[in-house]
């Protein structure tokens, strides 16, 4: 049954299908040709995975950062970001990490982050000489910290496959973030230093002023992530939390925010996340009859004959996710990989939340790796006559050498990911 479950999800896959249409057909041909099950159970085994008052959060996220997207928060922590370190060679390329790093604690979405960060920082940077190429892979690239930056969907959506605290996912993050955001500008900080004069100076001044201006935004992951872990609500009272207090900021603080354009942020979040849960019922009947037919058991049992030593089993899987992630949309990849490695790991005496923020990074590094990296599609975009191709260049393969460098070092030091959520325990 494993060879026609597989081998019929990659062949409809190869056909162009939507991932959860691959996953619904496959699983009912393996069931209806080798199984005895009957195909109504597939039906009951997607409904009952959706009845989680955790995937809730997924709407809630989704709306919350339409809401400061559009709000007027993007371009204040862009201003704040570039009082910073805007006066560092390639300052402007910094500034995207930060302030993608900043708006990744907002958004939890890849592709919100290039968008509301790059409509505002690549007309600048083409404005002060930077190459057209070089500053859209370079906000292309800073997207993915949208995903590893605490609040993230893709944690969610681990934490409900797994059931992994999504509280300790968060904070596990945070590290991992700020390493990636730190490796990923020390290549813009060299570029800069070569090819771009700066002329910007230095003002605490204007630091406490575009502080400020952009505290409000500052304050949501607080809100969050304290709200988690002082018990006051859980990771989906924290999303609904995080909607209203997006409603209250960009209506009544920023006042930007118009309500016709919260229907339009209301309607996208309904059409994301039905996209989403679609996934994730028919990633749950696939895995039900994964699971039927002993596909984890036995797989299992062959990593563990490989190798009983726990960094070469965790190198193994990173190459697996980062082949993976290529050609798979981060969360449908989550939901099929997530709950087959997860009692793999467990017995090698791995945490699952270093692991599940490790798959995430991982994941996230296909975002912007051909053929189906998202983040080049979306960031190419960004500029008229701009097509993916032209995203193809030396300047992307240094980020994906960065990123993979931090991806090793999250991997090999717990410490990166667990400090943080030990700490608040």
């Amino acid at each position: 049954m494993g060879l026609s479950l597989f081998g019929g999800l990659a062949g409809i896959l190869v056909l162009g299908m939507p991932i959860a249409i691959a996953l619904l057909i496959a699983t009912g041909i393996s069931v209806f040709f080798f199984s005895e099950t009957s195909l109504i159970v597939l039906v009951q085994r997607l409904f009952v995975s959706l009845d989680s008052f955790s995937l809730m959060a997924l709407p809630f996220f989704m709306i919350a950062g339409g809401l400061l997207e559009k709000g007027g928060v993007s371009k204040r922590i862009v201003n704040f970001a570039n009082s910073i370190v805007g006066g560092l060679p390639g300052g402007l390329a910094i500034v995207a990490f930060v302030a993608a790093a900043f708006f990744g604690a907002i958004s939890g979405s890849s592709t919100a982050t290039v968008i509301a960060i790059g409509a505002i920082l690549v007309p600048t940077m083409l404005k002060e000489g930077y190459d057209i190429r070089f500053s859209v892979t370079t906000l292309a690239a800073a997207g993915i910290l949208g995903t590893i930056i605490p609040p993230s969907i893709p944690m969610v959506t681990f934490g409900v496959s797994t059931g992994a605290s999504i509280g300790d996912l968060f904070s596990g993050g945070i590290i991992p973030g700020i390493l990636l955001t730190f490796l990923m500008s020390v290549y813009a900080y060299l570029y800069g230093k070569k090819n771009i004069k700066v002329e910007y100076k230095f003002s605490f001044a204007k630091i406490l002023r575009t502080f400020k201006e952009a505290i409000w935004a500052l304050l949501m992951p607080l809100i969050i992530i304290g709200g988690i872990y002082s018990g006051i609500f859980t990771a989906t009272e924290a999303a609904a939390v995080a909607c209203l207090y997006g409603l209250i900021v960009g209506i009544f603080v920023y006042k930007e925010l118009k309500l016709n354009v919260v229907k339009d942020i209301m309607e996208g979040a309904v059409i994301n996340s039905a996209m989403i849960m679609f996934i994730v019922g028919a990633a749950a009947a696939f895995g039900y009859v994964m699971t039927k037919a002993r596909i984890p058991a036995e797989l299992s049992q062959f990593i563990v004959s490989l190798t009983d030593n726990p960094y070469i089993l965790l190198l193994l899987i990173n190459v697996l996710l980062l082949i993976i992630g290529t050609f798979m949309e981060t969360n449908a990849a989550i939901l099929i990989v997530a709950p087959i490695f997860t009692p793999i790991i467990l017995e090698y005496g791995i945490d699952p939340i270093h692991f599940g923020v490790m798959m995430i990074v991982n994941l996230s590094i296909g975002m912007i790796t051909p053929p189906l990296g998202v983040n080049l599609f979306v960031a190419a975009k960004l500029k008229d006559g701009l097509k993916v191709n032209d995203l193809l260049n030396k300047h992307l393969g240094m980020y994906l050498l960065v990123c993979i460098v931090g991806l090793l070092l999250i991997t090999y030091i717990e410490d990166l990911v667990l400090f943080i959520p030990n700490l608040l325990k």
